[in-house]
């Protein structure tokens, strides 16, 4: 299709700023980004709709078109919600290198016009391909009866003969055709998603090729645009590093280092179609999620228990339909960081809680419905579950129920280890059941000294549950106020004293060491310190208060009390 085209679609509501001389080009697919440098996923002929996420001031235009226009794409269309209309410094770089620029009007989705642009280029292809594109559409269109991504698979299968599945990053099978056979093994799985997010980090051009014993693969990044309208992705611009963590995956059972480019653009438009059903997916959380933050604030505000009992009753029917009694609850506490960037950057809590989410999934169970029953907050960069259970303490053998910690990682460590890649970690902890709302507080508090005592271990993915905890920080969380008021005064008041006296910001001191695990560089870094400055207010602090700052249990007890001040 040609860019004119575009014009005379009123349901796209787009607007020129520039570039009519070149509306003859022609348009071969459409990309969402927010990205800085999205040149990696550009192959040319592009219609690249953005949100502007990627725009801090005027000098960041003429450097994200240059990248468009030397990748070859046919034109940009800029969203108009975020800044209510498009920067005059982005359509003077467009005009500078001849790129057509369009405005996307704030009532029209991306969602709309990518579904648009993939109907018109695939029904312009000849043949059977362009059949089978429209077939494709038609039933990822037509809402859940359609089938989902399943039937694309197995159109894939019936009309192309590719045997194909949607993984996920963790490499949880999403969607698979009956006509692909079993499914796939999870060794399998593991080593296509570690595969997928390494060649994701190195920045290589999709489609990425894995041999997997003598069965050759070919692995296409499914990338969701988030449908806002006029807007592009709900969240900002990403590192890199975090979209791989956060995109699903097409692996087809083939070499297509071979394939013809309609065979490429027609794979590439399906990725596309699967988008719009994660998308659809990511929305449904949206109320498990609210529910999960408004629960998350009132906890950590000190809300009365009655107050959080009132919202956890709301909960369960939504986590648990047709359960009779309020269920037990854990918590689940996880991060991930990147080495030279701050944990509380926005975005990585987003991250944390789109993997949180993907390793409490249940791969016993068949089908979506499962992933419907976990709730997730993020606050910073921290995510928090608030993980369901039946009302169920304990299991046949004695132990208890519910989510354990190194079982979250079983499946997930090759994969997430390869998306890391050397500079990045995930740590993750996990409470005890509780039965009551009066528990929560303490649940949340256990499962993040249990996500530090993960982070105090080496490896890029670690987690821990309350049991490793020391018996006193296990206990500390339920016992009356009075108790825990003694215990914060006895380990803070002697700093407090002396930073009164001496303004010597020891208590800000401490709390950036135990941000920062107790890593020296860091901690200076964070705090614009000499690291022998540092230490000597370290050591102070542990003169003042008898405690050592290298054991653990200690660094434990100055954290807890830190919260509970």
């Amino acid at each position: 299709m040609r860019l004119r085209a575009l014009l005379d679609t009123d349901a796209l509501g787009l607007r020129l700023l520039g570039g009519e001389p070149e509306l003859d080009r022609a348009v071969r697919g459409v990309m969402t980004t927010d990205l800085r440098d999205p040149s990696r996923y550009l192959s040319g002929g592009e219609l690249v709709l953005t949100g502007l996420a990627w725009r801090h001031d005027a000098a960041d235009s003429e450097p994200f078109v240059r990248i468009l226009a030397q990748a070859g794409v046919a034109a940009l269309a800029a969203g108009e919600a975020e800044l209510g209309s498009v920067p005059e410094d982005l359509v003077v770089a467009c005009a500078r290198h001849r790129l057509p620029l369009f405005a996307v009007h704030e009532s029209v989705a991306f969602a709309t016009i990518t579904e648009h642009v993939v109907r018109q280029v695939s029904g312009e292809r000849a043949g059977d391909l362009a059949a089978v594109v429209d077939r494709h559409r038609r039933m990822m269109t037509s809402g859940p009866a359609g089938g989902g991504p399943d039937v694309v698979l197995e159109l894939l299968g019936t009309d192309l003969d590719l045997r194909a599945w949607v993984l996920s990053p963790t490499g949880r099978q999403i969607a698979g055709a009956k006509t692909a056979g079993p499914a796939l093994p999870a060794e399998t799985r593991a080593r296509l998603a570690a595969e997928h997010l390494a060649a994701g980090r190195a920045g290589r051009r999709p489609p990425h090729r894995v041999l997997v014993g003598p069965t050759a693969y070919s692995l296409f990044p499914v990338r969701g645009g988030g449908p806002r309208p006029g807007g592009g992705p709900e969240r900002g611009a990403r590192d890199v590093r975090e979209t791989v963590l956060s995109e699903w995956l097409l692996a087809v059972e083939a070499d297509a280092g071979d394939w013809a480019e309609e065979r490429l653009d027609l794979l590439h438009g399906v990725t596309q179609l699967i988008a719009v059903e994660r998308d659809r997916r990511e929305a449904a959380r949206t109320v498990r999620r609210r529910l999960a933050q408004e629960v998350l604030e009132l906890v950590q505000s000190g809300a009365a228990p009655a107050e959080i009992a009132a919202r956890l009753r709301v909960a369960a029917p939504v986590l648990l339909p047709g359960l009779g009694a309020a269920p037990h609850w854990q918590v689940v506490v996880a991060r991930v960081e990147w080495e030279g960037r701050d944990p509380e950057a926005p975005g990585t809590g987003s991250v944390a809680q789109a993997l949180l989410e993907e390793m409490l999934v249940d791969p016993r169970t068949p089908g979506p419905e499962h992933a419907d029953r976990i709730a997730v907050a993020h606050t910073g960069g921290e995510a928090v579950a608030l993980v369901p259970l039946p009302a169920v303490a304990r299991e046949h053998d004695g132990s208890e129920a519910g989510v354990l910690a190194e079982a979250l990682l079983a499946a997930v460590r090759e994969p997430l280890t390869a998306g890391l890649d050397g500079d990045g970690r995930v740590t993750v902890g996990v409470s005890a059941a509780v039965h009551s709302a009066e528990g929560l507080r303490g649940a949340l508090e256990e499962a993040r000294h249990a996500r530090r005592v993960a982070a105090a271990r080496p490896g890029r993915v670690c987690a821990a549950g309350h049991q490793e905890l020391a018996s006193h920080v296990l206990l500390l969380p339920f016992v009356p106020d009075d108790v825990r008021r003694a215990f914060t005064a006895r380990l803070l008041d002697p700093l407090r004293d002396y930073d009164r006296r001496h303004r010597a910001e020891l208590i800000p001191t401490l709390e950036a060491f135990l941000a920062a695990d107790g890593s020296w560089t860091r901690c200076a870094a964070r705090l614009h310190l000499h690291v022998n400055t540092l230490r000597y207010r370290v050591g102070r602090i542990e003169q003042l208060t008898g405690r050592d700052l290298s054991r653990l249990e200690d660094k434990l007890d100055f954290f807890l009390a830190l919260r509970m001040s």
